[in-house]
């Protein structure tokens, strides 16, 4: 219990100079920018102050107006999105009518090089799968 107590105040005690908010900038003789919390002996430096929060409270950057470009482009994409989800609905009120014909008619014919032929109960029980395969991947 020692320990952790001792532990527990180092730590605090260290912590104290990190919340200082001063920082020191400086340029060595090569010409490197240092910065650091303590300035150096005999060169010259800057204080630079750090912008202080409330106690808690996250840095938070102001809000930007957004781009009108990117508000264009945000209008592209809802438009798109709008034309999309309706040629989905079409599809799928099409979609439901053809199966139910398929579901109710056990005599259906198609058209075929300019000639109509009547479907087999095979192809008719086909089509009915095909279609509600269908809706069932792009209907809700």
């Amino acid at each position: 219990m020692r320990t952790f107590a001792m532990t527990t105040g180092l730590l605090l005690a260290m912590s104290l100079p990190c919340q200082a908010g001063q920082i020191y900038k400086w340029v060595d003789a090569q010409g490197v920018t240092h910065f650091d919390a303590q300035p150096p002996q005999g060169v010259a430096s800057t204080a630079i102050s750090l912008p202080k929060n409330p106690k808690g409270a996250p840095h938070t950057p102001p809000p930007d107006k957004p781009d009108n470009q990117q508000q264009v482009m945000n209008n592209q994409a809802k438009q798109q999105l709008a034309r999309q989800e309706a040629e989905r609905r079409r599809f799928c009120t099409q979609a439901r009518a053809s199966l139910a014909q398929l579901q109710n008619n056990p005599r259906l014919s198609e058209n075929i090089e300019g000639g109509v032929r009547r479907l087999t109960e095979e192809q008719r029980q086909q089509r009915i799968l095909e279609t509600q395969k269908a809706i069932d991947n792009h209907c809700r």
